[in-house]
């Protein structure tokens, strides 16, 4: 009997052009790669340009430069998640000829008086029946089922979608996809495997394996890494004044990454060339290292 061979790991990092990589974005990506590369597997970079009104002139180009700067090495083209948009209506029509998807009508004024939960506004189910109007979003219809993953990171997590989301928007009133859906159509493409990223998604999560099942996808394996934060406890962004990561200091920067993620890379290793550092980075990587911890606190 023939043995199947097992699929290559296949992962990535996604960022999006609203801004220059910070630390916290630095840190993602370490993990992403060096998971990658110590399963010996393709480590893909897409850049997710579906929302144009939130994009900064120039972030794309400045987010590649440095990566590139750090030495990060991704393989094949560099995917822009806006050259997807056919595979993304297509998921789209297939959700609403399935019944599994509807227009909705309200607006966040319409729903100020709607149940919150620990995700936002819970959708009460309003446009469910019909709605007649002009300018719509699509929601994706949820029920009660137990949506479920195990994360490598922070174990079994669980959500009813139906009572603690409620149906989720997949296409916005302004007509451009919505960030859950656009992830599980070109995560699907590109055949990835696992998914290393912050745990500030994780809630995230259980929408989108909904999707995954619907549309009859494969569900990767999840590793939600460590969120970033300031010494108040926000998390590093934009919006809380994150400086975009140095360009100068990059040895110094990368092994702060790597402390950050709990691999206790000695301190000498800030005064080798950068590509030391990477194949030291390689070589002792253990992300079990990072087994239930949930922040980090950047110190520098």
């Amino acid at each position: 009997m023939q043995t199947r061979e097992p699929a290559r790991y296949i992962g990535r990092f996604a960022p999006s052009p609203t801004g220059p990589l910070h630390f916290g974005s630095l840190v993602a990506a370490v993990a992403s790669y060096l998971q990658a590369r110590t399963n010996n597997g393709l480590w893909l970079l897409r850049i997710e340009d579906i929302d144009p009104p939130r994009e900064q002139p120039g972030a794309t180009d400045e987010i590649i430069r440095s990566l590139e700067h750090y030495g990060f090495e991704w393989d094949g083209e560099i995917i822009f998640q806006s050259t997807n948009s056919t595979a993304h209506e297509s998921a789209l029509v297939a959700l609403i000829e399935g019944n599994r998807a509807y227009p909705c009508r309200c607006s966040r004024r319409n729903l100020e008086n709607a149940t919150r939960g620990a995700m936002g506004i819970i959708y009460p189910g309003t446009c469910r029946d019909g709605c007649d109007a002009d300018e719509v979003a699509i929601r994706v219809r949820t029920n009660e089922s137990d949506i479920s993953f195990d994360d490598a990171l922070q174990g079994r997590v669980s959500q009813r979608l139906e009572s603690e989301s409620g149906d989720f928007v997949i296409r916005r009133r302004d007509g451009l996809i919505a960030y859950h859906l656009a992830v599980v159509v070109d995560d699907e493409i590109q055949g990835v495997t696992e998914v290393v990223r912050g745990i500030d998604l994780m809630n995230s999560t259980p929408r989108q394996v909904w999707l995954q099942q619907l549309l009859e996808f494969r569900t990767p394996a999840y590793v939600h890494i460590p969120v970033i934060t300031h010494a108040n406890g926000d998390k590093l962004s934009k919006l809380t004044g994150a400086p975009g990561i140095s360009g100068d200091d990059v040895e110094q920067t990368l092994v702060e990454a790597l402390l950050a993620l709990r691999q206790r890379p000695p301190s000498e290793l800030a005064q080798v060339p950068l590509e030391e550092i990477w194949s030291w980075a390689i070589k002792n990587w253990q992300v079990g290292k990072l087994f239930g911890c949930k922040t980090v606190v950047k110190t520098s």
